[in-house]
């Protein structure tokens, strides 16, 4: 990025943020903060009104603005690719206020990229889980909740359970995985708990603000690994023993099962080792490689596996 690129970013990041500090820029530009410092310094000169409080960083005076700077074409690529993330993996609202996002865009754009965008756009797509459930127009609801600190009551249908229960909950934020999560303070177990957006049956967004908790999304991911722990796994894998298909599938797979490395064997074979918080969840996985791989440890795994198969073989293969 040449000179006159980073201190229009730095602008950019000014009006974007309440406040920015040196080492932030720094970091976020790769240059040294004595080169932050001058670019500063060469805003100020240019007439933008800055205000730095030591300790604390930079702030634009109240009511200061320019101009849109126009995108990108790569940006405006980049933003495309959100708004097809959005059409496949939320809700209908959250696709309705992506696309306005774009359609605004695009408004600003030149023609050429408007006409670049408008080519591109049928060669981008998502192809998300078959029968996404579109989470009943709620992820929205619950991102509004999460900024307002909003008591949210639902109608929840937990995996364990086989009649939903009524929650109120305080909703600390959202994450994505192979489904939509939202984290929250559950009233009714006095503990943080992890909903999943499509077992949700009933939402309704409460006038109750809740007090701000200090707990955070890596906090809640920190104290869940430290509370269910991990086991070590260590698997002898043979990828001649299986379909290419089902090879290319474990690959494909393995960092959703804890996989941390692995390391060929002078057969052709790999050693595998996973840290796992669930060891029946893990031999759902490993099942199908049946003939392809060997448990080193730990012994239990072997055990849940031989119940998985001889539970598939009772219900397959014995004559009624």
């Amino acid at each position: 990025m040449n000179r006159f690129d980073r201190i229009t970013a730095i602008l950019i990041q000014l009006q974007a943020k309440r406040v920015v500090s040196g080492p932030a820029l720094a970091e976020r530009f790769g240059v040294s903060l004595r080169t932050i410092y001058r670019d500063l310094r060469t805003l100020e000169l240019a007439g933008v009104p800055l205000y730095g409080e030591p300790g604390v960083g930079y702030s634009l005076a109240e009511g200061y603005r320019l101009p849109p700077v126009l995108f990108t074409r790569e940006e405006a690529t980049a933003l495309l690719t959100a708004e097809k993330l959005a059409a496949r993996l939320t809700d209908a609202p959250t696709v309705r206020l992506s696309g306005a996002a774009m359609d605004k865009l695009r408004a600003v754009l030149r023609r050429t990229d408007r006409d670049y965008l408008e080519t591109l756009t049928p060669h981008i797509q998502v192809l998300g889980p078959v029968g996404q459930p579109g989470y009943l127009n709620i992820y929205q609801q619950l991102v509004t909740a999460v900024a307002a600190q909003q008591v949210v009551h639902l109608r929840y249908q937990g995996a364990e359970t086989d009649q939903p229960t009524a929650r109120a909950v305080e909703p600390i934020g959202l994450y994505l995985s192979r489904q939509w999560h939202v984290v929250a303070y559950c009233r009714l177990r006095q503990a943080f708990r992890n909903f999943r957006l499509d077992r949700i049956q009933q939402l309704e967004i409460s006038t109750e603000i809740f007090a701000a908790r200090p707990e955070t999304l890596q906090q809640y991911w920190a104290a869940e690994a430290a509370r269910r722990g991990r086991k070590k796994v260590v698997l002898r894998f043979q990828p001649a023993a299986a379909p290419p298909a089902l090879v290319q599938h474990l690959h494909d797979t393995k960092r959703q099962y804890g996989w941390i490395q692995e390391e060929p064997l002078p057969n052709g074979g790999l050693e595998m080792t996973l840290l796992i918080g669930s060891l029946p969840y893990l031999a759902t996985w490993l099942l199908p490689y049946a003939g392809a791989i060997t448990v080193l440890e730990p012994p239990a795994l072997r055990e849940h596996l031989r119940e998985l198969a001889q539970h598939a073989y009772n219900f397959f293969c014995t004559t009624e």
